[in-house]
């Protein structure tokens, strides 16, 4: 085996072995957090046992594992460097000739394959365990709610009253900016099971507190069919909450995105914010590779003397300024002031431009 092999699989093994360190031990602390955060939500709720609640932490571990993911390789790497530097193997690397651009393609390779993965393999899962954990979260915490559910087949809403009575709204279309349901049916349920009445129309308007039904007919139990041109339904739905009510991006794989983003726009509501997670979860592996570059900056080229404590001062501050940045440009892009792809790919080309001028500057300026 030639030499660069060797030292090209060494570092590949140090970047790895460092990486899912750090990774498990920011998992475990997350998980703890968690957990005691779901402890104090659950408060004096008598479904909410603590091993249903160590099951929902648990649930949740999978998604936080992938927003923590870019931290761990930035703090991994930087923790292998610093130990390389240490021990001067980088030094002796260097004297054989071997630049700093070439031992650092073993963790970028990594890197990007270990973001290739997470999209294209761990995210279907996570975001299924995702899913999971919010139906929990609603039914538990938050007392159930209505629902929403969009297919092929058209909208489904459900909605409910204080009384405990339910009505499922169905329609084949919806006009976002009007609020009105195309080819509407209404049933009415007592006890959630029950049917009790039917509505069927051509159109209904969303109001404040009401929907207004227009050209339907009412068909009630042991009563003749009832044609009328307006009827008043109440409900305590919004158009906002009808939009925020879809599923989120975060519960949906990355392979179901792009089939959901285009039933959103045939149905006439927004797919903003699912673009936005799914050109974010296509620069994933970019933004890992650039993590490396960035901690490859800070760690190259340590001190003896307090270079420790300066790699884990930059370090802190790099993910706080790039967790700060995505949240600004992601704010900015789900409101449409930006564009989707440029709000998804800023922070990792800003990553990539710092990190490689920084390299540049310390290694060949």
């Amino acid at each position: 085996m030639s030499p660069w092999k060797t030292l090209f699989r060494y570092i590949a093994r140090q970047f790895f072995g460092w990486c899912s360190g750090v990774f498990l031990g920011m998992l475990s602390i997350v998980f703890m957090l968690d957990y005691i955060e779901l402890i104090r939500r659950a408060g004096i709720k008598p479904d909410a046992t603590l091993m249903l609640l160590l099951e929902m932490a648990a649930l949740k571990q999978p998604y936080m594992a992938q927003q923590i993911m870019p931290f761990a390789i930035l703090f991994g790497t930087m923790m292998a460097f610093w130990r390389l530097t240490r021990s001067h193997e980088l030094v002796v690397a260097r004297a054989a000739g071997i630049s700093a651009w070439q031992f650092l393609a073993p963790p970028l390779a990594g890197a990007f394959l270990v973001g290739v993965l997470v999209v294209t393999v761990f995210n279907p899962v996570a975001s299924a365990l995702q899913a999971s954990y919010e139906q929990l979260e609603n039914r538990i915490l938050r007392g159930g709610g209505d629902e929403l559910v969009l297919s092929r087949t058209g909208l489904w809403l459900r909605q409910s009253d204080d009384s405990g009575n339910h009505a499922i709204v169905h329609a084949a279309g919806f006009v976002l900016k009007q609020g009105s349901l195309q080819d509407v049916m209404i049933l009415f349920l007592a006890d959630d099971s029950r049917l009790v009445k039917r509505i069927d129309a051509k159109r209904a308007l969303l109001r404040e507190g009401e929907w207004e039904v227009h050209n339907g007919n009412l068909w009630q139990i042991d009563k003749p069919l009832e044609p009328f041109d307006v009827l008043a339904v109440p409900t305590n739905l919004t158009q906002y909450k009808i939009q925020d009510s879809f599923a989120s991006p975060e519960t949906m794989s990355f392979w179901d995105l792009p089939g959901f983003i285009g039933l959103l726009d045939n149905s006439g509501f927004s797919s903003q914010r699912h673009r936005l997670y799914f050109n974010a979860l296509l620069a994933r592996p970019f933004l890992y590779a650039a993590m490396v570059l960035i901690a490859a900056s800070f760690s190259l080229r340590m001190q003896r003397r307090g270079g420790a404590t300066l790699m884990i001062a930059a370090g802190v501050a790099s993910g706080f300024a790039l967790y700060f940045l995505s949240d600004v440009v992601f704010a900015l892009g789900l409101s449409a002031t930006i564009p989707i792809a440029l709000a998804a790919w800023t922070p990792t080309g800003i990553t990539w431009l710092l990190g490689a001028s920084l390299l540049l500057h310390l290694e060949d300026g």
